[in-house]
């Protein structure tokens, strides 16, 4: 299982490297929404594209890496942990795009779906793999 974690997770990194490129290849003039509801330079120009001056698509990199390297380690636990909060974060993030933005970007829903799939995965492993003996979770 920790194989389809960090398979999932290099996944992760490269939709969210997408998102990063597509945010600093957008034009600096405000994008306009023209009768679609999927607009992801409109997305990433938002204020809440980034958190305290870092992008999301950065932090993004940095969550499914940090995944992929607990899944690695077998650290069952703390990918549950983690995987857990990257989750709740982006239902926020995503809860964010459908209710304030009204808008929805293709990368965002993407790393939503990924990061679900972390989730249950790392909550499986937990539960159904065998720690090896001697070890805490």
């Amino acid at each position: 299982m920790r194989y389809v974690i960090a398979v999932l997770a290099i996944a992760g990194i490269a939709v969210s490297s997408l998102a990063l490129a597509e945010r600093y290849a957008a034009p600096v003039e405000p994008i306009e929404i023209v009768n679609s509801s999927w607009n992801c330079a409109y997305v990433n120009q938002s204020p809440y594209a980034e958190v305290r001056g870092i992008p999301m698509a950065a932090l993004s990199i940095a969550a499914y890496a940090l995944l992929a390297v607990l899944a690695l380690l077998r650290r069952r636990a703390l990918t549950v942990y983690f995987a857990g909060i990257g989750l709740a974060y982006l239902l926020y993030v995503t809860s964010i795009q459908g209710q304030i933005l009204r808008m929805w970007c293709v990368y965002g829903v993407s790393s939503l779906v990924l990061m679900t799939l972390i989730t249950f995965a790392a909550f499986g492993a937990l539960i159904f793999e065998r720690a090896p003996v001697g070890t805490n979770l």
